[in-house]
């Protein structure tokens, strides 16, 4: 299926939709399996659909997206691509209160926050991402993937995949999460939620704050795990991540030159753009403006030999 989409109700002030922007929360590292741009700019992106597998690319002609879907999922691809684009979100109701914020915001016009309306695609991913340096969290993910989900439809680049259902997640077995490198704490994590995923992905039609709840219902599922899940299926532009190791430190060097600022300062400092933190800190992000580092990077931490 192809189609020509106006982006007039994705867009507001004229501006042309930054597709690298508005889809890249949805990449899990370079060489992500689900996800890659093509020499032209385009985005393909493979993905489960509650109609089963399917392929979109995606390519932005100033005003216009155009979009080509196959696989059985190609109709849900389709009626749903709006949302993906950040039909959903209003950018003009965030009032920057800082010149920092002003200035990337104005920097940044063709920023939108996509939502996939999937929840399991997003959660399993952060949840490899809990308590390791997302080197190895890539690594997971596109090991388990490549292994365990199967070719995109379609015409789609070589390598690209489509992840595993909830019930190939669920059964994989505790040697292959070993050597996908992934302890066990997490394993069963995405195991309880794979196990739970009908009811996981009804969240991804809840107010944010109440998919949250649902989301936490999962042993091993907390604040950080759900935020990161919430921010991408839901489209959830107050859902601020806390008990990151260095969002907090980022938000206060970038706000109040506070480099020590924990997750109730962080809070405080973003509190003037209450509706709006998630945006306000994605914005603090793309500014460049991080505190110098004082450590070296975390070392990544191989369980496979063990």
């Amino acid at each position: 299926m192809a189609g020509r989409f106006p982006l007039r109700s994705v867009t507001s002030s004229g501006h042309a939709l930054d597709l690298g922007l508005t889809l890249g929360p949805l990449r899990r590292g370079p060489y992500d399996p689900t996800f890659q741009v093509a020499p032209d700019g385009s985005v393909w992106r493979a993905t489960r659909t509650p109609e089963g597998p399917g392929t979109l690319r995606v390519r932005a002609h100033g005003a216009e997206v155009t979009a080509d879907t196959w696989g059985p999922g190609a109709a849900w691809l389709d009626e749903n691509l709006p949302a993906l684009l950040g039909a959903e979100d209003d950018p003009a109701s965030f009032v920057p209160r800082h010149k920092l914020l002003l200035a990337t915001h104005r920097r940044r016009p063709g920023l939108r926050l996509t939502r996939t309306g999937l929840v399991l695609e997003s959660l399993i991913p952060s949840v490899l991402e809990q308590k390791v340096t997302t080197t190895e969290a890539y690594g997971s993910w596109r090991r388990l993937v490549r292994q365990y989900g199967e070719p995109a439809p379609g015409p789609a680049p070589e390598g690209l995949h489509v992840m595993p259902d909830a019930r190939t997640w669920a059964r994989i077995p505790s040697w292959e999460w070993h050597r996908a490198n992934v302890d066990d704490k997490r394993a069963a994590t995405i195991v309880h939620a794979a196990r739970v995923a009908p009811r996981l992905e009804e969240a991804a039609r809840m107010p944010p704050p109440e998919a949250r709840r649902r989301l936490e219902l999962v042993p091993g599922i907390g604040p950080w795990t759900s935020a990161e899940t919430v921010q991408r299926s839901n489209g959830a532009p107050d859902e601020v991540t806390t008990g990151d190791l260095h969002l907090p430190g980022i938000v206060g060097w970038a706000l109040a030159g506070d480099r020590t600022a924990d997750d109730a300062t962080m809070l405080e400092l973003l509190a003037p753009y209450a509706g709006q933190r998630h945006r306000a800190a994605r914005l603090i992000l793309l500014s460049g403006r991080t505190p110098p580092r004082r450590a070296p990077r975390f070392a990544p931490n191989d369980i496979r030999s063990l």
